[in-house]
Formats: structure tokens, C-alpha cells, sequence
């Protein structure tokens, strides 16, 4: 396993963290947890969880590993993040509090880094900020030891990136960033490197459409790798991102990360003109599946359903006809089946568009798909 400093920390983290994200819930939690204890043995320390993950019971499964962990000794093998919204806890008192919760559920002393989670636009960032708010409150925790490290998780563009990282407020922050869309995020890296911060690759894989697609992006991988594996060896190898989080579900895909580590060789300049010459702006306005979008529909649209099946038309560069031939399956088998509403109850209010991490036209696509529904009813 490759170590690097966490910033200015003192601490050293694996290339690949732990992301509680993946588990399987129709599984026992005590056997889920038994990823992490695989994952500590297989050099990986960076484990990274945040309430509502995986139906709400990451923090929970975390909790029963570490405290098995602690028990055996092993409590200063790993650190421990998590996660709390300005809007879900806009006071100081609020984010003591969901730090407390938090703490009761990873049954642990400290957390190691806390993240400021999901800041999405300036205000939101500001909402955080304000007297009396969300960081003044973890700044109290920090103060007395239930933290050690405040961070923020962002999915701004890299120049507003930049201008909050300059005031110094964050140990480290957590970026959307892979193979496909580096292009267009890589001032927010460049910028938290700069300034000497950890920097925490999330969404390597790109919500899972690279192993999803890995025929049609066979151009992102070298002779004899696989592009999900040239994608981690990707972050893995950039000496400005220091711990890339791979969610796992099994101890299968765990030996995968680490056997890429194992092997990553840092992209060379044709390496990486090769990627740019294929990677075009449309990869960069791919749904990455995230959700955040979900809870602002007042129709109660799966957004993200239909914004996956969307991406079919810039991955495998789908005609209209292929993808209105396709939502048969989709309804009926597919991302789409099981769903109550549809794309044509869409109200144009807007909220998802202000949710969404990639600042997709969701509507106007919504709109597109619209279309085609009404087109196969017509066939």
C-alpha cells in the first residue's frame, strides 16, 4: 500500500480509503463490518462514512468494526470520517449535536475528520460559516477533542474552490474528481494541493459508469488493464490527490484497489494527451448517480433514474430511436421500473437543478425524454 501526509496534518493515509457508501444492506451488519477489519489488514486507514449512506446504516456498521478494532488494540491503525449539512445543521448547538450522534454511532472517542459535507454553492458555504453556525459549532468539538480535523466536501467549480480554500478555514477537502471529468475539476485540485491541504478524491469510478461502460471507454486503459483499473491507478498515481475512496461491497472488490496501488505507475504526458484527445466536454455532463437531486422533487421524480439512462446517449452515443426503443426494458426491467411517477410530471420548479453536483440541465433533458415517451406510446 502507498502512504501519503494528509496535508499538513502529521498524518500519513492510504492511496485508497474505505468508503462506506457500497454495503450490501440485505446483509448482516456485523458481516459487512468485517470489510473494514479486511480493509485495515490489507494496509487501507482511511475509512470514510456520513449519515443517511447505505439506507442510514454505514455509520452503525462502522461503529461495530471499530469498536471490535479498539477492543483488539488497533484504534490508532485507522482515521475515521464523517459528515453533517449546513442546512440539516445550521447552529453551532445543531453540529455539536449531530457530532455527538455521530460519535455514539462509530462508538469511537474522536473523530478524525469531520466534513462540512456537500457544499454545493457559495451560499450553502456561507450558511456554514455564519456566526453561530455549523463550523463555529465544530470548532467547538475541535476544541475539545471530539474532532481533530475540520474539512469540507464540495462539488463547486475549481475557481470557487479556490477562493474558499484561500481563506484557511479546512485541514483537507473531499472532490468529485475522476478520470473523465479531471479536465474540467482540476483547479479545485490544483488549488487545495497548492495551498498544502489533503486533498480526497470521491466518485473514482464515476458512480460506476466506467465499469458499467468499460468496452465503450476501452480508449481510458493501457495494454493488459481494465479502464476501472486505469481510472484508480489514475488518482492513485497523481501526486496531488491523496487518498482516492473506492466504495466497497466485497472482499473481491477490496483486493482489486489494493492490486492496483500495488502496481500504478504514474501517467506520462502521452498518457494523459491520449485521454484528453477522448474525453469531451459531453463526459464531463454525465449523472453521476448521486441522489442529492431526490429530495427536492416535489413529484417525487427519479431523477436520477432517468438522468442514468440519459447517459446512454453520450456514452454509447445512443440515436433517439435506440433510446426510445429502450424504455421498454428500462420500465419494465430496468432503471425505471417500479417508479410511480414519470418524466413527464416534472413541474420545471428548478430545485434539482440547484441540488445536482455536476449542474446538469436536468429539465431540458427531462423534457427530451418527455419526448420519447410520448413517441413510443405513439409506436
Amino acid at each position: 500500500m502507498i502512504y501519503k501526509p494528509y496535508g499538513t496534518t502529521g498524518k500519513n493515509v492510504s492511496a485508497i480509503g474505505f468508503g462506506g457508501m457500497r454495503f450490501d444492506t440485505n446483509r448482516p451488519d456485523e458481516e459487512n463490518a468485517q470489510l473494514l477489519h479486511y480493509a485495515l489488514d490489507k494496509g487501507i486507514n482511511y475509512f470514510d462514512t456520513a449519515p443517511d449512506y447505505c439506507k442510514d446504516k454505514s455509520e452503525d456498521i462502522f461503529g461495530i468494526a471499530i469498536d471490535a478494532l479498539s477492543k483488539a488494540g488497533r484504534r490508532q491503525d485507522f482515521f475515521v470520517t464523517t459528515k453533517g449539512m449546513p442546512e440539516d445543521f445550521p447552529t453551532a448547538d445543531k453540529a455539536r449535536a449531530a457530532v455527538e450522534t455521530s460519535l455514539k454511532r462509530l462508538k469511537s472517542g474522536c473523530i478524525d475528520f469531520y466534513h462540512v459535507w456537500c457544499i454545493r454553492n457559495l451560499s450553502q458555504y456561507e450558511l456554514a460559516m455564519r456566526p453561530g453556525g455549523q463550523y463555529e459549532g465544530l470548532q467547538r468539538c475541535k476544541d475539545e477533542g471530539l474532532i481533530k480535523h475540520i474539512v469540507i466536501s464540495t462539488h463547486l467549480r475549481g475557481d470557487d474552490v479556490r477562493k474558499i480554500l484561500a481563506k484557511k478555514e479546512f485541514d483537507g477537502v473531499l472532490l468529485g474528481v475522476n478520470i473523465l471529468n479531471f479536465l474540467y475539476r482540476w483547479e479545485g485540485v490544483l488549488a487545495a494541493h497548492e495551498q498544502g491541504l489533503g486533498v480526497v478524491a470521491m466518485n473514482p469510478l464515476a458512480g460506476g459508469i466506467i465499469p458499467r461502460h468499460e468496452k465503450s471507454l476501452s480508449f481510458l486503459a493501457a495494454p493488459g488493464q481494465t479502464p476501472t483499473e486505469a481510472a484508480l491507478g489514475f488518482l492513485v498515481s497523481c501526486p496531488q490527490i491523496t487518498v482516492t475512496l473506492v466504495g466497497f461491497t466485497a472482499k473481491e472488490h477490496i483486493d482489486t484497489a489494493c492490486r492496483v496501488v500495488d502496481t500504478a505507475r504514474p501517467f506520462t504526458a502521452a498518457d494523459i494527451d491520449r485521454i484528453k484527445r477522448h474525453v469531451t466536454q459531453n463526459m464531463d455532463k454525465l449523472c453521476t448517480g448521486c441522489g442529492y437531486c431526490l429530495d427536492k422533487c416535489p413529484r417525487d421524480i427519479p431523477i436520477d433514474s432517468y438522468m442514468q439512462y440519459y447517459n446512454e446517449t453520450l456514452l454509447a452515443q445512443k440515436s433517439e430511436k435506440e433510446m426510445i426503443a429502450g424504455l421498454d426494458f428500462q420500465h419494465n426491467w430496468g432503471l425505471l421500473a417500479h417508479t410511480r411517477t414519470r418524466s413527464e410530471d416534472c413541474v420545471r420548479c428548478g430545485r434539482c437543478e440547484l441540488a445536482c453536483t455536476q449542474h446538469l440541465d436536468i429539465i431540458s433533458r427531462l423534457e427530451r425524454l418527455v419526448d420519447w415517451e410520448a413517441q413510443k406510446k405513439k409506436a
